[in-house]
């Protein structure tokens, strides 16, 4: 079945004649000399008197937000939602120096952010890395650096609520 583009004009068994004036992923919007504007099936049963090619936007709303949500994470630093372990919400990290000085608190929620921010910057330096115009003996060096650092982060992963959150550094052999 060949989409009818805006502008297409046809014979409708029950509504007479009109103009397909939108076109959506199910139906065409169709203005009738009779009846006004109706929405018919895209396989509805209709003559065609005049097809127009190349006059549909059949992009939907889905597919524009998917290619915007995948622009932003390829080009920013802004970060998917990482949910933190529920034992640790509403908890506090404590650093209690060996020496006579005070003690450091912080919540955990902000400590938490804090790594991810660091694992999600580690990532756009990676995806720089793999686009730039470095050799790949160069590209291959650095993504150990790279993997090294996750591997030194994997002791954070306690606090991460799902795995696939989780720093993974070099498998073991």
């Amino acid at each position: 079945m060949k989409l009818l583009g805006i502008g297409s004009r046809i014979d409708h068994p029950e509504h007479g004649k009109g103009v397909v004036t939108n076109v959506s992923s199910k139906y065409y919007w169709v203005t009738f000399l009779e009846s006004g504007l109706e929405t018919i099936d895209l396989d509805a049963d209709f003559e065609v008197i005049e097809a127009v090619e190349d006059e549909v936007d059949t992009v939907s709303f889905f597919e524009v937000e998917r290619s915007l949500v995948k622009i932003l994470e390829k080009w920013s630093d802004t970060h998917e939602k990482v949910a933190i372990a529920d034992k640790w919400k509403g908890g506090k990290l404590i650093l209690d120096p060996g020496d006579a000085t005070q003690n450091k608190e912080m919540p955990i929620e902000t400590f938490f952010h804090k790594i991810v921010m660091v694992r999600d910057r580690i990532r756009v330096m990676e995806q720089k890395i793999n686009s730039s115009n470095l050799d790949d003996q160069e590209k291959i060096d650095l993504q150990q650096y790279i993997t090294r650092i996750y591997g030194s982060l994997t002791s954070f992963n306690v606090l991460f609520k799902n795995k696939s959150d989780h720093f993974v550094g070099e498998k073991g052999k």
